[in-house]
């Protein structure tokens, strides 16, 4: 204890050593290598008394932080990963501060300043007022959430619940989409679902946007039974759009619950350019957003919406008595599978107050330039194909080569990333090994796309 009641006397000292970290690491994140492959981490083991904190910080300082990726740079183009903004890490740093605990909503003001955050996250994705949301730590856990919700709505058609009486006296669920994030299929096994209970629906000729003339097939050859409805507001690979319009007006004539994965897609409803994308996202019974990612908020946060908040609370709610919580009032803890939580909101929320939606528009319209300017280097090039439109920000290009294989792409890949200038995933497009970058970074420039293409340039073999 001694140690720690010396590191709380000198606190202020210590974060100042610890913003002085802080500053030098983002005053040299543009010259940082945006992937480290080299790093030898010594053999630390549990100390018996420690050190203290400014030691502690000293040796991570000498021994790690070289060792750390420059992920929240502007040129780390792999998944789909947003830097943080300096309004968000403000938040981020005052969530540890104040420590707070949201599995409850009253005994601060941090419930409302959460419930506030998600009706501005609202009104700047236009999701409509009658949708009820909640912060969960990524995209995985927001569609997990919407598929337990899906999985309550069919046990009920059949008068049971899942919730209560598991899925043993109700048939099969089945459920339905036309190209699915690996998180779908992953939320299937968790609930008990099963991953074979995914019906892949063709997709548009060289798309990935499901054809509604097929699901439409398949719903009326299976209209004696409810289903579950995934569509995609934004495909990994391409960025491609399901025509959730289209969708909604099935909904009038067949009985479906509608999810809508809008993981980073679901930011194209901040620019007039490209709103027209999302149209029909409040068909969905529920939506899933990501913060993390286009938002530009810290790991972990992201955003599950929905209609019927009823469904949620008999999936979730969390009975004891120490808690004294009120199914008629449900509080955090009853609409997740947290019950204890930090208090997730408070970056975004700091983001959203910074930079209002007029930043936001900034981030994404120039987000998706970037990208559609790489996009026609690649497509003017002799080096590169690129394997589908810019639809918004991520390009999908393949290299020319020879004899393309999954280990020459994962060899171009290694040189590209090992520069040290950029970092970009592999993936398979329609059958053919693939390259994704993903423009999500509210610090990307046009001087960091003349980087980009030099290296990539540079990475292919003579």
């Amino acid at each position: 204890m001694n140690n720690m009641k010396n590191d709380q006397e000198k606190i202020e000292t210590i974060l100042k050593d610890v913003v002085e970290h802080a500053a030098n690491f983002f005053n040299g994140l543009e010259d940082r290598a945006v992937t480290n492959y080299a790093y030898n981490a010594p053999a630390d083991k549990l100390p018996e008394l420690g050190s203290g904190a400014q030691a502690t910080l000293h040796h991570f300082t000498q021994y790690y932080a070289a060792g750390l990726s420059g992920s929240a740079g502007s040129r780390y183009l792999g998944f789909v990963t947003g830097g943080s903004t300096p309004a968000s890490i403000v938040g981020d740093w005052l969530v540890s501060i104040y420590d707070q605990n949201l599995s409850h909503s009253k005994d601060s003001i941090a419930g409302a300043m959460e419930l506030a955050t998600i009706d501005m996250l609202k009104e700047l994705l236009l999701i409509s007022d009658d949708y009820r949301g909640t912060f969960v730590s990524g995209a995985t856990m927001a569609n997990f959430v919407g598929l337990a919700q899906a999985r309550e709505w069919v046990a009920q058609y059949y008068g049971k619940s899942t919730a209560l009486d598991g899925l043993f006296d109700i048939p099969p669920i089945k459920i339905v989409s036309g190209t699915p994030h690996s998180s779908i299929f992953k939320a299937t096994s968790m609930l008990g679902i099963g991953r074979k209970s995914i019906h892949l629906i063709p997709c548009q000729e060289e798309r990935e946007a499901i054809d509604i003339a097929k699901l439409q097939q398949f719903l009326e050859d299976n209209q004696q039974e409810p289903c579950i409805v995934v569509a995609n507001a934004g495909t990994v690979n391409t960025v491609d759009f399901d025509d959730l319009l289209a969708i909604g007006e099935l909904k009038k004539r067949y009985n479906f619950w509608l999810h809508i994965d809008a993981a980073f897609g679901g930011f194209a409803a901040c620019s007039p350019k490209y709103l027209h994308l999302v149209e029909g996202i409040n068909h969905a019974d529920s939506i899933t957003i990501d913060a993390h990612k286009w938002l530009n908020v810290p790991y972990d946060a992201a955003m599950q919406f929905t209609r019927d908040q009823s469904l949620q609370v008999s999936v979730f709610k969390n009975n004891a008595a120490y808690l004294g919580g009120s199914l008629d009032n449900p509080d955090f803890c009853d609409l997740t599978p947290e019950n204890s939580r930090r208090f997730r909101a408070l970056p975004a929320w700091f983001s959203l107050q910074a930079y209002g939606q007029n930043g936001y528009q900034q981030l994404i319209e120039q987000n998706v330039m970037l990208a559609q300017q790489l996009g026609q280097k690649i497509d003017d090039s002799s080096f590169f194909t690129l394997l589908a439109p810019v639809r918004l920000n991520v390009v999908c290009f393949a290299i020319n080569h020879a004899v393309l294989t999954d280990e020459t792409n994962k060899q171009f890949l290694t040189s590209l990333n090992q520069q040290g200038k950029v970092f970009m995933t592999p993936t398979v497009y329609q059958g053919v090994p693939a390259i994704r970058a993903a423009f999500s970074n509210w610090r990307t420039t046009p001087d960091d796309l003349a980087i980009i293409w030099e290296a990539l340039t540079a990475a292919m073999p003579l």
